[in-house]
């Protein structure tokens, strides 16, 4: 497995891109750039991620455990709540909350409502489980041992990268991408088909 390891510099400029201009949060930041944005300190042992509503979460990998969050979140609707491995964050505003979180040991992600998942770089767990809800996003490019997907309702997942053992669960309104993903086995279950019982396939390539 690889730890990809990014610089603010990077991030800030894919996450709120270069031409936006504001006022830096810390002394250290306003050296480097110019970006509003809080780092949590006190966050670890991240094995969990669950994201509600209007929230546009950055997830990458790394060798600790590091919140920054985007935005004066602390004047909006949201939240950023770490208890038992389990990182909760959730933001109701009209404008969309932006979290990088970089996690060591990431082993479940779930989303609600309008909440977007974007892996920067690619993630790279034994094992993970994703679960997108309501009309949720996920884009994840992954490189792991085993994968499990599930896309209820609405939401919309774009899957990429390699994963030798991938369990892929959608409904018929999910719209649900994995041309560009590579499985050693997948077990692909498809429900909401009035015509079979469930469509399930292995597939070994």
């Amino acid at each position: 497995m690889k730890t990809t390891f990014l610089s603010f510099a990077t991030i800030a400029a894919i996450v709120l891109g270069i031409g936006n201009t504001t006022y830096a949060a810390t002394k250290d930041s306003a050296a480097k750039s110019n970006e509003v944005s809080t780092v949590l300190t006190n966050v670890t042992k991240i094995s969990k991620i669950e994201v509600h509503g209007n929230v546009e979460l950055y997830v990458s990998d790394g060798s600790a455990d590091q919140v920054k969050v985007y935005n004066h979140y602390y004047a909006e609707s949201a939240l950023v709540q770490s208890q038992n491995g389990v990182l909760r964050i959730s933001s109701y505003s009209n404008q969309k909350l932006i979290v990088w979180v970089t996690a060591y040991d990431l082993r479940s992600i779930s989303a609600y409502d309008n909440a977007e998942i974007r892996s920067f770089g690619k993630l790279s767990p034994i094992d993970l489980d994703v679960t997108l809800n309501n009309n949720s996003y996920a884009k994840l490019n992954m490189d792991g041992f085993s994968a499990n997907i599930i896309v209820n309702d609405r939401a919309k997942a774009d899957l990429t990268g390699s994963v030798t053992e991938c369990s892929l669960k959608y409904n018929r309104s999910a719209t649900v991408n994995s041309t560009n993903l590579v499985t050693a086995n997948i077990i692909r279950v498809v429900d909401g088909d009035k015509n079979s019982r469930k469509d399930q396939e292995l597939v070994g390539l």
